[in-house]
């Protein structure tokens, strides 16, 4: 009990259980406004979610990371391949995507299976896998990640499968896979994407010729959806009451909060209905919160709150014992930062608009779960890193 007690990260379980109840303040709000019971009691939902979370988060914390690598590691990777593969062919479709398997999105859950599995494979020792190092180890990476990567992607889901990325690639570099190698490809992304973003603003700048803007996009591959998202993020004040609309409402929203807020459940945006009804709960719910709380007491404590879960986890990573726990954090800690950091920037206008649900807060019990799940297996690194020195 001393040993557990020494060695819980207290921080980190902390500051999850501010973001749940938080989550579910914000959620009470946005569904109140919303009006029917049906969306005023979603925040009940979310608490019980969190609940069954809760129950996860502590038995992934206490038995042993490696024995869970060990058992489910794999497993659980298939597993999320063959829901992935089985939403395309049964899944509901809702808001334009098929993405729902009967109560819960496989596409969240792939995302903590993948990073279970590739720090399986790559923190087990270059000795028992050799084949993991170089050009070999990267190609086989490439096909763990590309292909719930392609699946997501066919949904589609843009912003889920972006998230893969940065999580696989800083797992990937701190096992020391072809570092060469994903460095070149890294400045190839980004070269890429500043030519896709140099495209889409040459096209959709006012005074572009009809034609030319044709010609310009039919090399972009993006689809027609994305590439407005793309054209608000470039230009947003030029089409205010169409595309652009949520953006400017968005952040109308954050600035009309002040400092000190307008005080809960009395936020203005919200209850006139000048975000989308969906949106409140989900993408923009980072913005109901600001209104209500502001700088102070709403965005900056929400911030702080998300740096101590993400340093935290990454803390973890600097001090586990092995390869397995290091990747393992740190692909965790990673692929909350980038949900915080897209969901929030695209509300403030520094990203494109993209479905990415805000951790804890947005409406998804799936993606609460899991979430849950991960800071679980971080927790029972922080536990069990002495176990077997």
């Amino acid at each position: 009990m001393k040993n557990f007690l020494r060695n819980f990260n207290w921080l980190s379980f902390a500051s999850m259980a501010a973001l749940v109840v938080i989550g579910a303040m914000a959620l009470n709000s946005a569904g109140a406004a919303r009006g029917g019971a049906a969306m005023a009691g979603k925040w009940k939902a979310m608490l019980a979610t969190s609940g069954v979370g809760l129950a996860l988060y502590f038995t992934f914390a206490f038995v042993d990371y490696r024995d869970i690598l060990d058992w489910i590691s794999m497993p659980s990777y298939l597993f999320a391949v063959a829901m992935l593969v089985l939403v395309l062919a049964v899944g509901t479709v809702q808001f334009g995507g098929k993405r729902w398997l009967w109560f819960f999105q496989p596409s969240e859950l792939s995302k903590l299976c993948v990073i279970a599995f590739l720090a399986h494979v790559f923190g087990g020792g270059v000795e028992s896998r050799p084949w993991t190092q170089g050009f070999p180890g990267f190609l086989f990476a490439g096909a763990v990640v590309g292909i719930p990567c392609l699946l997501i992607l066919m949904e589609p889901d843009l912003g889920t499968a972006l998230t893969l990325v940065p999580a696989a690639s800083v797992m990937l570099l701190l096992a020391g896979v072809w570092r060469k190698g994903l460095a070149a490809i890294a400045v190839a992304g980004f070269v890429a994407a500043a030519l896709v973003l140099g495209a889409v603003y040459e096209a959709e700048r006012p005074g572009t010729d009809p034609e030319r803007r044709e010609r310009i996009l039919k090399y972009v591959p993006l689809r027609d959806h994305q590439i407005v998202r793309v054209k608000t993020f470039l230009f947003p004040d030029t089409d205010r009451l169409d595309s652009g609309y949520n953006l400017r409402q968005a952040t109308m929203t954050i600035g009309s909060g002040g400092l000190m807020g307008k005080g809960f459940r009395k936020g203005e945006s919200i209850r006139r209905e000048l975000l989308p009804p969906m949106g409140i709960m989900n993408d923009f719910i980072f913005c109901v919160w600001a209104e209500e709380m502001g700088y102070l007491k709403g965005s900056l404590l929400l911030l702080a709150l998300f740096a101590v879960l993400c340093l935290s986890a990454a803390w973890t990573a600097a001090v586990a014992v092995d390869a397995r726990g290091k990747l393992l954090s740190a692909g965790v800690a990673t692929l909350i930062f980038a949900h915080v950091y897209v969901n929030i920037g695209m509300s403030l206008g520094l990203v494109p608009i993209t479905g990415l649900p805000l951790p804890f807060l947005s409406l998804g019990r799936t993606f609460l779960v899991t979430v849950m799940c991960a800071l679980g297996l971080v927790q029972s690194v922080s536990l069990h890193r002495k176990e077997r020195e």
